[in-house]
């Protein structure tokens, strides 16, 4: 087999390039790679070899992508993840594409995440294009960050690098609030970029700054309709954001008043009683008839955990339960379907109707959980989880063309990420895309302790969501076209 090397050698005549004919054959017989057939991919992924040649090698490495073994391989080569960060600069917009979405999948796998962010230095070069309002590919760019921002010792690494290598946080923050920054891309994933990074003390602190006012400027994305992605990037942000007790005061206050932002988009049409009706916030009187709830039950999960933390302290619980939130949860309960969400709402208005803890248990952030107690308590969640697993599967089978409440979109591709390609059958994107990476957040009621447990903030994933090997063309003459 001739080397991928060679192929610089003869460009003017590439059609009769013998290294290119084999090459061209040779992505299409084979599957997975030894380390001498690694060199020779290689040596197509470079910004110099043939168009048609260097395409069908970034496809072929998209392919690799989809699998875990093929991820596992091409991790273990720090060339391979430089000359796709490189080709991502390629003329070609069909071979930066595949490069990008290449990345996006790669990212998705922890194990790599070492690779990608220090040795390959991915984060400084992708920065830059971030900031161009012109740039094609920045919906791929946030999602390789929100993947690399998933892990703790990762989300500290892309951290630093915005902040002291790239436009520093505020930046981000400022473009992912301007909605036509980059006419060309969406930017949604600008959200869980934000979710994960907040998982830092550090960031949590940037984002409740009370000179920045960037929480009151996140707010109102918590009902924005154009996209679940931002929308639940948002609420993911303000629930981990409601971890720092010692803001509460703040975060309930007039400043802020992110109680109705939170309760608004589980709020429904139903009509309550006159009494009822002016114990709310004014913005949670009278909706509309036609008032639809948060569609999607991830969304909703994270909503009732954001007001669960803010009653971790008495003077949060008595902000709570003065502005009626009881009636709110109370309407909510009847119509949600999704068994962990449901038990979630019950704990939270476990916490409204109970009387105060014992003294020295008002912060139950705070409160220290005897192991033995520990114990029991990860038993019933285990058990939970079992029953709630049961439950969600008896509704599939049970459910007939979808339902009315509580129903997740499904089937939907994710935002800026499409691809066209004809699969028999994929997972639902968005089932794939936002998804809780932390243990279940329960208040428990008095009699068992009154404190909080298994909190975690929350991380966000784009999992691999081209699951696709390149396959081989029926004949030599059906290569595709690149350009």
């Amino acid at each position: 087999m001739t080397s991928g090397l060679r192929t610089r050698s003869c460009p003017e005549h590439a059609s009769q390039c013998p290294s290119f004919t084999a090459g061209a054959k040779w992505l299409h017989t084979v599957t997975m790679l030894n380390e001498k057939q690694m060199q020779e991919l290689l040596g197509f992924l470079t910004l110099d070899t043939r168009l048609d040649v260097k395409g069908q090698a970034t496809q072929y490495v998209l392919g690799l992508t989809g699998t875990k073994d093929g991820r596992s391989l091409l991790g273990q080569s720090v060339d391979i993840l430089r000359a796709l960060l490189m080709l991502t600069k390629d003329t070609s917009r069909a071979v930066a594409k595949d490069c990008y979405f290449a990345l996006v999948n790669l990212s998705a796998d922890e194990t790599i995440h070492q690779a990608l962010v220090q040795d390959v230095c991915l984060v400084p070069t992708l920065l830059p294009n971030l900031l161009d309002p012109g740039y094609d590919f920045s919906d791929q760019i946030c999602s390789i960050l929100s993947n690399l921002s998933r892990e703790e010792h990762t989300c500290a690494d892309v951290f630093h690098a915005i902040q002291n290598e790239g436009p520093g946080l505020a930046k981000i923050v400022d473009i992912f609030c301007t909605d036509s920054y980059n006419g060309n891309v969406e930017l949604h994933y600008l959200g869980p970029l934000l979710s994960n990074l907040t998982q830092l003390p550090e960031a949590r602190q940037f984002i409740l700054d009370k000179d920045r006012c960037v929480v009151q400027r996140l707010l109102p994305y918590t009902q924005y309709e154009a996209s679940s992605v931002r929308r639940g990037g948002v609420v993911g942000t303000l629930r981990n954001c409601c971890f720092d007790h010692t803001h509460h005061p703040w975060l309930l206050g007039s400043e802020v008043d992110i109680l109705p932002y939170l309760l608004l988009p589980l709020a429904g049409p139903e009509e309550l009683t006159e009494d009822e009706m002016e114990g709310l916030p004014v913005d949670l009187q009278y909706l509309p008839e036609d008032k639809q709830r948060e569609k999607d039950p991830d969304i909703r999960k994270m909503l009732l955990e954001a007001v669960n933390l803010l009653m971790a302290t008495r003077s949060g619980r008595k902000v709570v339960k003065e502005k009626n939130t009881y009636v709110i949860l109370r309407e909510y309960h009847k119509w949600e379907t999704e068994p962990d969400v449901a038990l979630a709402c019950e704990k939270l208005i476990e916490v409204l109707i109970s009387d105060e803890p014992e003294p020295g248990m008002e912060n139950l952030l705070e409160v220290e959980i005897p192991e033995e107690i520990e114990g029991k308590l990860k038993l019933q969640d285990e058990e939970e989880q079992q029953r709630i697993a049961k439950e969600k599967e008896e509704l599939l089978k049970n459910s007939v063309g979808g339902r009315e409440c509580g129903q997740r979109p499904r089937g939907e591709s994710p935002e800026g990420l499409e691809r066209q390609f004809s699969m028999a059958s994929q997972p639902g994107p968005w089932e794939e895309t936002l998804m809780s990476a932390c243990s279940p957040l329960y208040f428990w009621p008095w009699r068992i302790s009154g404190a909080m447990y298994g909190m975690e903030p929350q991380k966000v994933l784009i999992k691999p969501f081209f699951l696709h090997l390149v396959a081989k063309p029926k004949s030599e003459e059906q290569q595709p076209c690149y350009g």
